[in-house]
């Protein structure tokens, strides 16, 4: 691995960059996601590529109409970015991160061009290089009381280009940065995890590869997070031999409080054994289960299934992609006890947000402070 997560935090290993005008937090703001955001800004004000200086007036614009504000400035300029990207029906000519271009080697013009896989390696090596990358939190509800007991983290990736987190991901995997993006977005979850509400636990989607990385404990641990607000959600099925080593692998982590989940149930369906080895604290209906499912017996006889399967092995069952009220009712008629979707909850970088998510009856709001932010505290 090039990048070891537990050197991410020290600031010998970031980028110097100067606070542009208008990042600065306020005091007593929430000092990591901010500063995040000021690092991603600074870097793409430091471009001088000509044909980026809209994107760059663009960003100056949301900095002035969010001063002190970074981390809303640069959600709105992702969001504006759409409309500066051209639409001529092909690819750019030099993909872009964040609005600025890969550093292209001095050739030539009789050099060959770069390798698909080249331009992919660069746009990865500048997201790692530069931490252009955000967390965004979506709410999961206790489905009875409708409260919200923890967080989904997503990874925010910072470009032109139209690539979702999965594509980046994916992309990654192929150049063989797989485990380096991931540590990346683990980092940057941690970091903004610290300023939710400290009733909410954090779930956070990792490969079965990252979770038997030895460098994972380290991570979580100097990240201060209580174990108990923590739950590691696999995302990819299992090999035939990886359930015995994750096992391994995570009992430390486990008895001290962190759970696991296991996400996409429709890759395990076939490897029920897998699932009783590893013994998860939740299991996740993906969207493909729960789209339509209010209309759709064969789906509901499955969610009833699996909501059976996890109440004999002790586990818990959330559906994920909540999208309509009478999805909503269907799978918790079905069995499910948590949920999220778009009807419950958008995700979210906005502190201000996270705040404002109502608590289930059993876990009373934690007091603001004077700053408006929720303190968490050590002990979750």
């Amino acid at each position: 691995m090039s990048i070891e997560p537990s050197s991410l935090s020290r600031p010998e290993n970031r980028a110097r960059i100067e606070d542009p005008p208008g990042t600065r937090p306020e005091a007593g703001s929430a000092p990591g996601i901010r500063r995040q955001a000021a690092e991603i800004i600074g870097a793409v004000l430091a471009s001088s590529v000509p044909e980026q200086a809209a994107a760059r007036d663009q960003l100056r614009q949301c900095l002035a109409a969010h001063p002190g504000r970074p981390e809303e400035a640069l959600v709105e300029h992702l969001i504006a970015l759409r409309s500066l990207t051209p639409r001529t029906g092909g690819p750019p000519a030099h993909p872009t991160v964040g609005g600025v271009a890969p550093p292209q080697p001095l050739t030539d013009p009789a050099s060959p061009s770069p390798s698909p896989q080249e331009i992919v390696r660069s746009r990865i090596e500048a997201v790692l290089q530069d931490r252009k990358l955000l967390t965004a939190f979506q709410p999961i509800c206790d489905l009875p009381s409708g409260g919200v007991i923890g967080a989904q983290a997503l990874t925010w990736f910072l470009g032109d280009t139209g690539d979702g987190p999965v594509d980046w991901f994916a992309g990654a995997r192929s150049v063989r940065l797989g485990s380096d993006l991931e540590f990346a977005a683990l980092e940057s979850a941690l970091t903004a995890a610290m300023i939710l509400p400290a009733h909410l636990y954090v779930a956070l989607k990792l490969s079965p590869a990252t979770c038997l990385d030895p460098l994972l404990p380290g991570l979580l641990e100097a990240s201060g997070i209580s174990p108990g607000r923590v739950v590691l959600e696999l995302t990819e099925a299992l090999t035939i031999d990886q359930p015995a080593a994750l096992f391994k692998a995570l009992a430390p982590l486990r008895r001290r409080g962190v759970r696991l989940a296991i996400d996409h149930i429709g890759s395990y369906v076939a490897s029920s054994r897998h699932i009783r080895e590893l013994r998860p604290d939740i299991i996740k209906l993906d969207r493909t289960l729960v789209a339509g499912i209010d209309t759709d017996a064969l789906h509901y006889s499955l969610c009833e299934a699996i909501v059976g399967f996890a109440e004999n092995i002790g586990a818990t069952v959330t559906a994920q992609g909540i999208e309509t009220p009478a999805e909503l009712t269907t799978v918790s008629g079905a069995g499910a006890t948590a949920g999220q979707g778009y009807l419950l909850g958008l995700p979210t970088t906005r502190p201000e947000d996270w705040n404002r998510w109502t608590p289930a009856p059993s876990q009373p709001r934690t007091p603001p402070g004077p700053d408006g932010i929720i303190q968490t505290s050590s002990d979750g």
